[in-house]
């Protein structure tokens, strides 16, 4: 479900305000983003503004934006078919209200034509667009290229990486070591986001019991992908999400010490701001 921001309409404006030099970024909480470049394009990545399903999944941050304040948005891209990354009710009215593409993959379809978007909300057939590993996205002056992704828990995930003259940014999802090690060799990635969450016990979906569960890379894990992806700032994301499965983020130091990636991390908190340029 999704629910009534209570930051009012103060991120989209700052947003739409923004006139950065290179890419600025800012964190929606769970693993959500926006990108904008100083061409003014303008690209959300796996926004969310449910509140989970409770009491099985709660949200422990605060919705950022209402989806119908966003008026800028040239794309939107999802990395896969979960509730928190593809979820009609925060995606689609972005779409209705902009005119924006939107990107995901075939699972992430499925869940577009479970949701009926195309009954339900003023969105076109002609703004969704299936990508897959090796396509290659021209969305203003950004260069988005859709890369693999190991998450063992989706149908089909994949990972972005955006070129632009200020540098290179990486979305790898909910995914975990295993895929990025051609990802790294092939870019010189300024930044990534990973996500990193704790194993907790979370109620099972079909029998309600509680069940130890793992959803995100652990503190070897993110530093594993780091290193496989070359990265040179990491930014763990998702931690902050559900309950049963937040973490302290500035234990990845430690985990980090001896290995040559990342060179540094950026520790954000939902509507945080990061510039690349």
């Amino acid at each position: 479900m999704t629910v009534e921001s209570d930051w009012d309409d103060w991120l989209p404006r700052a947003v739409e305000s923004a006139t950065p030099d290179g890419l600025a970024i800012w964190y929606l909480g769970c693993n959500g983003f926006i990108v904008k470049s100083s061409g003014g394009t303008t690209v959300f990545i796996d926004p969310y503004l449910g509140t989970g399903d409770p009491p099985r999944t709660v949200r422990m941050v605060p919705v950022p934006f209402n989806p119908e304040d966003i008026t800028e948005c040239d794309a939107v891209l999802g990395t896969h078919e979960h509730t928190d990354h593809v979820h009609g009710p925060s995606q689609a009215p972005i779409l209705a209200g902009t005119g924006a593409d939107y990107y995901t993959t075939d699972s992430g379809h499925d869940v577009i034509r479970e949701e009926a978007w195309l009954e339900n909300y003023s969105v076109t057939d002609d703004q969704l667009h299936e990508v897959t590993e090796g396509d290659t996205l021209e969305i203003g002056d950004l260069t988005v290229h859709v890369e693999p992704a190991n998450d063992p828990d989706a149908e089909h995930s994949v990972s972005y990486v955006f070129e632009h003259d200020a540098g290179t940014f990486f979305h790898g999802g909910d995914a975990r070591p295993g895929e990025f090690e051609s990802v790294g060799e092939r870019y010189d990635i300024d930044a990534g986001v990973l996500a990193f969450g704790t194993v907790g016990m979370i109620d099972d979906k079909e029998t309600g019991e509680p069940t130890r569960t793992q959803w995100y890379n652990d503190e070897n894990m993110i530093i594993e992908a780091a290193n496989e992806l070359q990265l040179d700032t990491l930014i763990p994301t998702h931690w902050d999400m559900w309950k049963g499965m937040t973490t302290e983020p500035t234990v990845l130091h430690n985990h980090a010490n001896s290995f040559e990636h990342p060179s540094t991390f950026s520790i954000i908190e939902i509507g945080d701001r990061y510039d690349l340029d």
